[in-house]
Order: C-alpha cells, then sequence, then structure tokens
C-alpha cells in the first residue's frame, strides 16, 4: 500500500506529498473552473497518469521481450464534457516509439498500453482511444 498525504492550502491549491518517496507536488483548478491554472489540475493528473502508466507497463513488457523502448513519448489530450456533471470525457492518448519493430512486437506493445492499471481503472464512459507511431519521426 502507497499513502499520499494531500492538504489544502487555499485558494484552490493542494500539496500532495508521495509517502514512499517525500516527492511534493502541487496542483490548481484549471482556469475554466474558477482556478488560476498555476499547475497541473485533478484532471490533469488523471491524463498524465495515463499517459505515464501505459508507456511503464510497455516499458516493461518491452524490458521481457529484449525490444528497445528508449525515447518513447506519449501526449494526452483531455476533454472535459461540455454539460454538468464535469467529467473528463475522453482522453486520447498518442503513442510514438522512435525504433522499427517488427509486427509481433508492435502487438505486444499495443496490448500492453490497453492492458496498463490506470486504462483498466477508468470508467468505461471515458474514452481513451490510443494511436501509435513506430520508427524514427519524420523529418
Amino acid at each position: 500500500m502507497v499513502s499520499i498525504s494531500i492538504e489544502y492550502q487555499g485558494d484552490l491549491h493542494c500539496s500532495a506529498t508521495h509517502g514512499p518517496s517525500g516527492t511534493v507536488m502541487s496542483t490548481d483548478a484549471p482556469v475554466d473552473n474558477q482556478g488560476k491554472g498555476e499547475s497541473f489540475s485533478p484532471t490533469d493528473l488523471v491524463a498524465t497518469a495515463l499517459g505515464t502508466c501505459i508507456l511503464t507497463t510497455m516499458g516493461i513488457v518491452a524490458a521481457r521481450a529484449g525490444i528497445n523502448m528508449n525515447g518513447s513519448t506519449a501526449s494526452v489530450e483531455k476533454a472535459m464534457t461540455s454539460s454538468p456533471p464535469r467529467r473528463i470525457a475522453e482522453l486520447t492518448v498518442y503513442i510514438h516509439v522512435p525504433h522499427d519493430l517488427s509486427d509481433d512486437d508492435q502487438k505486444r506493445l499495443v496490448n500492453a498500453a490497453h492492458s496498463c492499471p490506470v486504462h483498466k481503472s477508468m470508467h468505461p464512459d471515458v474514452a481513451m482511444p490510443i494511436s501509435f507511431t513506430w520508427g524514427p519521426a519524420s523529418a
């Protein structure tokens, strides 16, 4: 079990401390929901968790299979609902693995991406399309 301590600091800001490491991070409400947007919002952290979880899970599978994933990137676009209740409507994930991989290795990594714990923990009403690009970036 991991413990995270959170303190409300006023003005819609919170400070969160990761128990095992002592790492501290801050949050703020987004500008479109009464905040100043001075840091990640709580829903931004959900998007961040999804992207980092996907890359981490892919990395675990890649290490076991001897697949080079170094330099791989993810970006996540978060869309909120336009009508109440306010919630995340969609998290669109873009993954780029900058190496030429076999079809089998690509399948392994795609399956890993869809198996990450955050992806599996999300409510089914949240759309989470994932797109992949493989190989060196085009100039």
